[in-house]
C-alpha cells in the first residue's frame, strides 16, 4: 500500500469496548479523556436519540479514527446535523480515513432528516480547515464561543 492509499476500513457504530482507543485518540488532539469517562459518555450517547458515533477499524480491528455526529434542531431555522468531534490517529492521517468518516456522518445526517452538516473548527487548525474545504464544505461564519461552568453550589441563585 502506498503512503496515501486508503486502507481497507470497516466503519461501524461505537461500542463500550472502544473506550481505550477513543481516549487515546482524543488525547492526540489535547482532550484529557480517560477511558472510564469515555465509557460513560459512550453509554450516554447510545441511549440518547439524534446522535451517533462511528469508528473506523483497520482490517485487524484497530480503531484508526472516530466521528461524532448529532442532529441540532433549531426553532429559528431548519434542523441541521453537526460534527461533535472527528479524530484520526496521527500516523493514519492523509490516507482518506477522515474523509470516509465524514461521508458516513453525512449519510447518517441525511437519513435522520438533515440536509446540512456543520463543522466547527478552532481558528488555529488551518490544516483541518483545508481538509473540510477539500471535502466541499464552505466556510460560512466566524464566531466566538462563550462558556460558563456551573458552580457546584448555586444556592445563591435561588434567593
Amino acid at each position: 500500500m502506498t503512503p496515501n492509499q486508503v486502507p481497507v476500513l470497516v466503519i461501524r457504530p461505537i461500542d463500550e469496548n472502544d473506550a481505550d482507543a477513543i481516549a487515546r485518540l482524543s488525547r492526540e488532539l489535547g482532550a484529557g479523556a480517560e477511558p472510564d469517562d469515555v465509557t460513560k459518555r459512550i453509554s450516554g450517547i447510545q441511549t440518547t436519540s439524534g446522535q451517533q458515533v462511528l469508528v473506523a477499524d483497520s482490517p485487524t480491528g484497530e480503531v484508526l479514527g472516530w466521528v461524532h455526529v448529532f442532529s441540532a434542531p433549531r426553532l429559528q431555522s431548519e434542523q441541521f446535523a453537526e460534527l461533535g468531534g472527528l479524530v484520526v490517529a496521527k500516523d493514519q492521517r492523509r490516507k482518506g480515513i477522515g474523509g470516509r468518516l465524514v461521508v458516513a456522518a453525512e449519510e447518517w445526517a441525511h437519513s435522520n432528516g438533515c440536509q446540512t452538516l456543520r463543522i466547527r473548527s478552532r481558528l488555529e487548525r488551518s490544516q483541518a480547515h483545508r481538509f473540510f474545504e477539500a471535502l466541499g464544505f464552505n466556510r460560512v461564519k466566524s464566531q466566538h464561543v462563550f462558556e460558563k461552568t456551573r458552580s457546584p453550589d448555586i444556592s445563591y441563585c435561588l434567593r
